[in-house]
């Protein structure tokens, strides 16, 4: 049984053979707090210094189609680690704690032998910290990043490990260090829905440094698995929870917020090198697919499914669709989305308030710049468009033609096929998985202008999900 077994996942990941006694895999998940797809070297973004992680890209595998189920810190690592949907977790929102009933894939890798540890930012609650051997959430450091070799170093040498690296970086506010003027902002183009001024700049070229301070560590770790000797059969793995901390992006289901960096090298595992993969994943694929390759039956309830094929075969087709959401972050929200490898719709059950964020980025230098300009009256369109209100309840973008999604193609009679099929298709997975429109969400809680918070009772509505007790559901839904 033990080698047949060994066989299968072998056979998945291109490399154990029947009879072997390959030791299963290491793995090392490093998570950046608020970074866009596209801000890492590896990704074509030539203002920001990341060769640690270009190192990796060149040594292993780079997606291009991986995409969250959140642009929303916790909800989204709730997701990652539970491999379920935000509103099938039970902490869709912001800060809300993942509930007990609902297993992380750490906890069935401990119950394997393997050592699980959780460093840096934690924000799920108390309620999966059994789930870990060890959760270090001391921040020693801007990012926390100070406590990872710790994680390694003390761990125990005669079992598998899983390590949560989990980075503050690059979420606001930022704090001088020793990597603040690495990406000067003369070397900074801003996005078109930004302002091309100094501020903005400047804001874009700290948050860069930021990325620098987490990739430096990132070559920190590598370098401490090689001294160990366990880094070929370490899979590593690049990628953030959110879109990176300027308007239009975090919180926002547009790719820039929902579409996250993924770089996986594994020389033990995959052949792959300096592979770029357009297959289309969804985060809640990583725990099956993670379990798989440990040698662990995945449990029922996770709602994704395992890539392990990819991993043979970097070209392969995966899904057809993933899909995400927009729940309460700072600001009252209702946004559901599916995304194909060319299409992204959108639909918005609050259309009567602009184009929210979060808080910080609001307060953000960024932000503000835009805020004046439009009280001057001299934005651009697409800068306008942010502050917009009512907004569209649909939107549809050729991802094709537009990578930004700037240009809302619902009105369009050439689309109404495509439209159709993804409203039904919207439509089956909200059955499938039991989500809900509460008529009673969180209301905001800051104010849009300022990002300055309201004085008004905290109050807090009715979870996506709930009435149709969502966290019991087990569907995958469409693929």
């Amino acid at each position: 049984m033990k080698n047949a077994l060994l066989f299968l996942i072998g056979w998945l990941a291109g490399t154990w053979a029947l009879g072997q006694s390959t030791p299963p895999p290491n793995v090392v998940i490093f998570i950046a707090d608020d970074v866009s797809w596209n801000d890492l070297g590896c990704y074509g973004n030539g203002a920001v210094k990341t060769p640690h992680i270009d190192r990796l890209a060149a040594e292993g595998v780079r997606f291009t189609n991986v995409f969250l189920t959140a642009s929303s810190c916790s909800p989204s690592r709730a997701s990652i680690l539970s491999g379920r949907y935000p509103h099938n977790t039970g902490a869709a929102e912001l800060h809300t704690p993942l509930p007990a009933e609902v297993a992380t894939f750490p906890r069935y890798l401990r119950q394997a032998g393997y050592h699980c540890v959780s460093s840096g930012k934690w924000h799920l609650g108390p309620n999966a910290e059994p789930d870990f051997d060890l959760v270090q959430q001391k921040n020693i450091g801007d990012g926390g990043e100070a406590l990872w070799l710790d994680a390694l170093q003390n761990r125990p040498r005669d079992k598998p490990f899983f390590t949560w690296l989990a980075a503050l970086d690059a979420h606001r506010e930022w704090g001088e260090n020793e990597y603040s003027g690495t990406n000067p902002a003369s070397g900074v183009v801003p996005p078109p829905y930004l302002l091309n001024k100094p501020a903005t700049r400047e804001d874009l070229a700290r948050y860069y440094d930021e990325i620098s301070r987490f990739d430096a560590y990132v070559g920190k770790v590598v370098e401490e698995l090689e001294k160990q000797g366990v880094l070929d059969n370490t899979l590593l793995l690049v990628m953030a929870d959110n879109g990176r901390p300027f308007p239009r992006t975090k919180t926002r289901l547009y790719d820039e917020g929902i579409k996250t960096p993924f770089v996986l090298r594994w020389p033990a595992g995959t052949s792959a090198k300096n592979v770029v993969s357009e297959s289309l994943i969804s985060v809640i694929d990583l725990a099956p697919t993670i379990l798989e390759l440990a040698g662990v039956t995945p449990a029922a309830h996770f709602q994704g499914r395992s890539f392990t094929k990819v991993l043979q075969q970097p070209q392969s087709t995966f899904r057809q669709y993933v899909f995400a959401e927009h729940n309460w972050h700072d600001y009252e929200a209702y946004e559901r989305m599916v995304r194909t490898k060319d299409w992204l719709y959108i639909t918005n059950a609050r259309p009567q308030f602009p184009l929210s964020s979060a808080a910080d980025v609001h307060h953000s230098a960024s932000f503000q710049e835009l805020v004046r300009a439009y009280e001057e009256g001299t934005l651009e369109v697409l800068q306008k468009e942010q502050f917009m209100s009512p907004r569209p309840v649909e939107e549809l973008y050729d991802c094709r033609a537009d990578p930004l999604q700037l240009t809302n193609l619902i009105k369009d009679p050439k689309y109404t096929q495509e439209l159709q099929k993804l409203r039904l298709v919207l439509k089956q997975w909200s059955n499938d998985t039991d989500d809900t429109l509460p008529q009673n969400l969180t209301p905001s809680r800051f104010d849009w202008f300022t990002g300055e918070k309201l004085n008004v009772p905290t109050q807090y509505g009715e979870m996506p999900g709930t009435t149709r007790r969502a966290t019991r559901n087990t569907d995958k839904g469409p693929f």
